[in-house]
């Protein structure tokens, strides 16, 4: 039986508290070992740049957005549900009576967990504003582009300093020339 992975959607499971990486890499032996591989589209942990301030200094620093959880997109059945559960760290899915429910469209795009094909207007040596993320409100100068990631470096202004900064293009906005 073929699995289309169109019919993929985002799941919501809940761990215990530092487990998230060990369940990723749990779910995805667990998947293996079962011969549903097929089915697994993505296991996630969303992150967020923090500027984090120690002993004086400031830095970027990786965080969890949402700790305890992890998001797994998937071709589910209802065959699914013990093995995911009953995988060590996972405490279960988060629906009612710990029933998967699929995120909407809305959930998804709001947590950047597709992403988004950008045609890219921005070229190097542009001027660009941080729309969203820790370092929004900086402006900046775009370095590189990898219009295949929908990714940036951009070059910003932080503490006295020039530092560059990995963002993705839908984070930014061309700030137009006077």
């Amino acid at each position: 039986m073929s699995v289309n992975l169109e019919d993929a959607k985002w799941y919501v499971l809940h761990t215990y508290s530092g487990y998230e990486n060990m369940v990723r890499d749990n779910l995805e032996m667990v998947f293996t070992k079962n011969g549903k591989r097929d089915r697994l589209v993505e296991i996630t942990i969303p992150m967020e740049d923090v500027v984090e301030e120690k002993n004086g200094k400031r830095k970027i620093v990786q965080r969890r957005m949402f700790p305890c959880y992890v998001l797994i997109k998937m071709v589910y059945d209802n065959s699914m549900w013990h093995m995911i559960v009953n995988t060590r760290g996972v405490t279960g899915f988060v629906g009612p009576q710990g029933r998967p429910i699929p995120l909407t469209e809305d959930e998804i795009k709001r947590m950047h967990l597709e992403k988004i094909t950008v045609d890219t207007e921005f070229k190097v040596g542009d001027k660009v504003s941080v729309m969203e993320g820790a370092l929004e409100g900086f402006v900046g100068e775009i370095e590189s582009i990898n219009a295949q990631a929908g990714k940036c470096k951009v070059i910003v202004s932080m503490f006295g300093r020039a530092t560059p900064v990995e963002l993705e293009l839908n984070q930014i906005e061309l700030i137009e020339n006077l």
